[in-house]
């Protein structure tokens, strides 16, 4: 083999070896420090301009799919996260965790319509639709009967007003006993039947199934929020403080920049999340003064508030880190604090 050979040989495998580390996908997700971004951006109420200096800002997670090359590099970052793709998307297609993704954000927007418009005395109506389908355990005596997607309206012939009483009314059901499902498939609506299964490292029994609020909120007060390209449940407090600043045209802000995350349940309270530390990072270097996070303190070391409190400090940050329990804390926060 001459010379000349050899160097197109080991020339073609240096490139190939460059194409492989830096295009081939891993079966890790890295969760790394985001964005933040103005919510007035994804926000707009008919007729209640956001003309207040200062602005409110939704941090979110940026989430990639490691290469060889890109997962070396994450060590070199403390608050990169490098996650087995198994835990982080299970079994779904990216397609389906796109959808499950925009299913918790279409919740997330309907209750923060309702919690903002009824804070600002507007009248508003909620209709509770059902329950979103999540995703399905393998284990499920409905594994091969649901789809992600489908909304259940009915356990045993009965509508319930939110997901708490859903799961208050299986709870009373004997593992023995077959539990009737009815939900809607698009426009079509179906039934099935199965019995309860013994959720994984609990003694509860349960459908074996995650579940989300499908929830219409109506109003004469027109908002829409376009939250194209990001997905999941945690701007609900954000996107609630926004539409009610515009909504109330009280000015909280005061021309400060406020950033925070929390999910928005259905009573207003302010639920945990995930990647806490990350949003505190980007939070941080877009400068923002006030950062909100959900505190709930039966959960210890892991509740939001103190990790995000312990974040701000590692990284000397000169946020002023507020803790939420719900929505109304946040508001009062911003009224009665310069």
């Amino acid at each position: 083999m001459n010379k000349k050979i050899k160097f197109k040989l080991w020339h073609l495998l240096a490139v190939s070896a460059l194409l492989i580390a830096l295009f081939l996908p891993l079966p890790v997700y890295i969760d790394a420090p985001g964005a933040a971004q103005d919510t007035s951006s994804y926000v707009k109420v008919k007729g209640h301009r956001d003309n207040t200096p200062g602005k409110f800002m939704l941090v979110y997670v940026k989430q990639v799919k490691a290469t060889p090359v890109t997962w070396v590099l994450s060590f070199a970052n403390k608050y990169a996260d490098r996650v087995p793709a198994q835990q982080e998307v299970g079994n779904y297609s990216d397609k389906e965790m796109q959808r499950i993704q925009t299913y918790y954000m279409s919740s997330s927007i309907a209750e923060a319509k309702y919690r903002s418009l009824t804070m600002a005395g507007a009248d508003v109506k909620r209709r509770y639709i059902g329950l979103y389908v999540m995703s399905v355990l393998k284990d499920s005596n409905f594994a091969d009967k649901l789809r992600v997607g489908d909304v259940v309206t009915r356990v045993n012939g009965k509508h319930y007003n939110n997901s708490y009483e859903y799961i208050q009314a299986i709870k009373q059901i004997s593992p023995d006993q077959k539990v009737r499902l009815t939900y809607l498939r698009g426009k079509k609506q179906k039934n099935t039947a199965g019995k309860l299964i013994r959720l994984p490292n609990s003694s509860r029994h349960g459908l074996g199934i995650t579940l989300t609020d499908r929830v219409k909120t109506s109003s004469d007060v027109p908002i829409t929020a376009n939250m194209e390209g990001i997905g999941g449940p945690s701007a609900g407090l954000m996107l609630t403080l926004q539409m009610y600043t515009q909504l109330s045209h009280k000015d909280l802000l005061r021309g400060r920049q406020v950033a925070g995350t929390g999910t928005i349940e259905s009573d207003g309270s302010v639920g945990q999340i995930g990647g806490i530390e990350q949003k505190v990072v980007s939070a941080n270097k877009a400068k923002a003064e006030i950062f909100f996070a959900p505190n709930n303190q039966k959960l210890g070391k892991q509740d939001n508030y103190l990790v995000a409190k312990k974040t701000a400090a590692e990284i000397n940050s000169n946020m002023k880190i507020v803790p939420v329990k719900n929505v109304n804390q946040a508001v009062s926060y911003l009224q009665n604090n310069k």
